[in-house]
């Protein structure tokens, strides 16, 4: 990670804290951590919702078959632009909102995995709402959602939808974070 996507990030905050939700970038022990559940040969269609300066993405670049096809999104232009000229293999999509909409256009039936960095709490109960129920119909059964949250504040929602079947602290992040390992819930292939 470099200075100047420290200084990016702080300043994508500063200007929507609300969207941005923190004010660095995911540490490398959190990225790890968000990864280090995915059964990568096993996937082969994926998201990550919230890419920011792409501390997930790197890794998910290193473990993904070359055949996987990755969508990637971020709201903010700058951070999007920087990720698509950085993983130019990887189809770039501005809102998640769109996320089902945007895997009929790639031709992807069902997400094997689906990794977030967006700060569900932050925002209004219908766009939550929404995202999560985006994220469910996304998901094959049995399909893998893991996202970092800084409280557990999500826990009973994303309950709801999907198995949780851990959820693990890290503290070397700047806030520390909780990563939740969920699977879709009707069945598994």
């Amino acid at each position: 990670m470099t200075s100047n996507q420290h200084v990016m990030f702080l300043q994508r905050f500063i200007k929507n804290p609300q969207r941005v939700g923190s004010v660095m970038p995911s540490s490398r022990f959190l990225a790890s951590k968000m990864v280090q559940s995915v059964p990568w040969d096993e996937v082969t269609a994926m998201a990550e919702l919230g890419s920011g300066t792409g501390a997930v993405t790197r890794l998910i670049g290193r473990q993904a078959t070359p055949s996987a096809k990755v969508l990637l999104f971020e709201l903010d232009d700058k951070m999007r632009c920087d990720l698509q000229t950085t993983y130019p293999h990887f189809s770039c999509h501005s809102n998640a909102c769109h996320l089902i909409e945007t895997m009929k256009q790639k031709g992807i039936r069902q997400l094997d995995c689906l990794i977030s960095g967006l700060p569900f709490f932050n925002f209004d109960s219908g766009l939550r709402e929404h995202l999560i129920d985006q994220i469910a119909e996304a998901l094959k059964p049995g399909g893998y959602f893991i996202a970092f949250q800084y409280s557990l504040q999500m826990k009973k929602h994303l309950s709801e939808k999907f198995m949780i079947e851990k959820i693990d602290f890290v503290p070397l992040n700047f806030p520390p974070a909780f990563v939740y390992t969920c699977r879709k819930k009707g069945g598994f292939r």
